[in-house]
């Protein structure tokens, strides 16, 4: 377990003695990243005194796990990683630590997978509060809690000032995916109908507005939350659900042209059953971005039989993550690989990827 400096886990007469390091000092210094007590004392009080479990507090270079608890609840791990690099670091309706653990675990689900354990690295820039840092440490483990998902290995690094700015988290997960769901942008078919879980947009649209670069006057608050019991909400009622994504950098517009080329259809959006914000909008207006490919850090899209919509829907909106879900589409087989979008003008218009980028250091 790489928060431990000095490999000391790995002498089993350091085992014996409990890790009691208390943080003495008030910003970071690089010696918190140079192996030693300065170093030990910050991983034991901030991560091991926030992450601790059974498997963490084996304190090795990696964790390690009995193969029977991930073969009880599938027949497949499913791996990911993502990298959490936003600016500010607490914006309305999040931060940067529940993004690191919300967006990883959505990256579990989408894929049917159960999500069971997570790493944690952070890089730390020189001078950085110990306060701010200590502020993300909890409201990870908070958000770990929430979800039932653990944290079991991780890794510090300091470097010099500048060479960040204050502080990016990389965190990776393991999940077990059920047996018999397969859910994949391939399995997209002529017919099928495409759901959101509500309104698009809340995140980047927050995210701007805290940079204080507008001078705006709203409430929207970030849409930052786990999706895992939605996606298992909606695969009890249907197995078989096509394909899902989380709708993050780049937006529903990115995801969709996803779809569209892996499966080689085509896809027909409605935008009066679009659902955005007036106020989200508003901000767009003022700065000529298009809501289809703001960023999201709670949004589910599904692709499902045409057959099962209405019976998915039902069930995603009996779920807090899924009050607001409806049908924005369907697909189609020509054109192929190409969006349309059928604005409320009743003209039609193609939604391309993303060029460029709206919004940097959104996630």
């Amino acid at each position: 377990m790489k928060f431990s400096p000095n490999n000391s886990a790995q002498n089993p007469l350091f085992q014996k003695v409990p890790r009691r390091g208390k943080l003495r000092d008030t910003h970071i210094t690089l010696a918190h990243g140079s192996g030693g007590k300065a170093m030990r004392d910050l991983i034991d009080d901030i991560f091991i005194s926030n992450f601790d479990n059974s498997i963490l507090s084996q304190l090795e270079d990696q964790a390690s796990f009995n193969l029977a608890s991930f073969t009880q609840h599938g027949d497949r791990l499913a791996f990911t990683t993502d990298s959490y690099v936003v600016d500010p670091l607490f914006f309305p309706g999040g931060d940067i630590g529940e993004l690191a653990i919300y967006g990883t675990i959505n990256d579990l689900a989408v894929s049917g997978a159960k999500p069971l354990y997570l790493s944690c690295s952070v890089i730390l820039e020189e001078g950085l509060s110990v306060e701010t840092l200590r502020r993300v440490a909890t409201s990870m483990k908070i958000a770990a809690q929430k979800t039932g998902i653990q944290i079991v290995t991780g890794d510090t690094k300091v470097v010099q000032r500048g060479a960040v700015d204050k502080l990016f988290i990389n965190t990776a997960g393991i999940g077990v995916i059920p047996a018999k769901v397969a859910i994949s942008a391939h399995n997209i078919q002529p017919g099928d109908a495409i759901i959101i879980n509500g309104e698009l947009g809340n995140h980047g649209a927050a995210i701007l507005i805290a940079r204080g670069e507008l001078a705006l006057d709203t409430d929207i608050e970030s849409d930052c939350q786990p999706l895992h019991d939605l996606v298992e909400t909606i695969l009890n009622v249907c197995p078989g659900v096509h394909a899902m994504r989380d709708a993050t950098r780049g937006g529903l517009a990115t995801v969709l042209n996803e779809f569209a080329v892996s499966s080689n259809v085509g896809i027909r959006l409605d935008e009066k059953s679009i659902p955005v914000r007036e106020e989200v909008k508003g901000v767009c207006e003022i700065l000529g971005l298009d809501p289809l490919y703001l960023a999201n850090e709670g949004k589910l899209v599904v692709v499902v039989k045409g057959d099962n919509a209405d019976t998915v829907l039902s069930a995603m909106k009996s779920h807090p993550a899924g009050k607001d879900a409806c049908i924005i589409g369907e697909v189609i087989s020509s054109p192929p690989g190409i969006v349309l979008l059928n604005t409320i003008f009743g003209a039609e218009r193609i939604v391309d990827m993303l060029v460029g980028d709206q919004l940097p250091r959104i996630c």
